[in-house]
C-alpha cells in the first residue's frame, strides 16, 4: 500500500466495526510513525479481524467528524 493510499484511509467514509476506540483496517496516515505498526495482537494489518484496537490519537475527532456527516447526509 502506498503512503498515499493510506493518507486517503484516514478520510474514507466510516466503515463496519468503526468506532472512537477502534477502527476497521487501519486509519494511520503514516505507518512509518505508528509504534505498533505489525505488532502482534494490535496491528489491524496482521490480526484475522482486521481490527485495529489502537487508533491513532486523532481518530477520536475525526470519527466525530465523519459520523456528523454520515448523519447529515442521511436526514437530508
Amino acid at each position: 500500500m502506498s503512503n498515499r493510499e493510506q493518507k486517503d484511509n484516514f478520510h474514507e467514509p466510516l466503515r463496519a466495526y468503526d468506532s472512537v476506540s477502534q477502527t476497521l483496517g487501519c486509519r494511520h496516515t503514516n505507518l512509518d510513525i505508528c509504534a505498533k505498526n505489525r505488532m502482534p495482537k494490535i496491528c489491524a494489518f496482521i490480526r484475522d479481524v482486521n481490527i485495529c484496537p489502537s487508533p491513532p490519537a486523532s481518530w477520536p475527532k475525526q470519527y466525530k467528524k465523519l459520523f456528523a456527516k454520515e448523519n447529515s447526509v442521511r436526514t437530508v
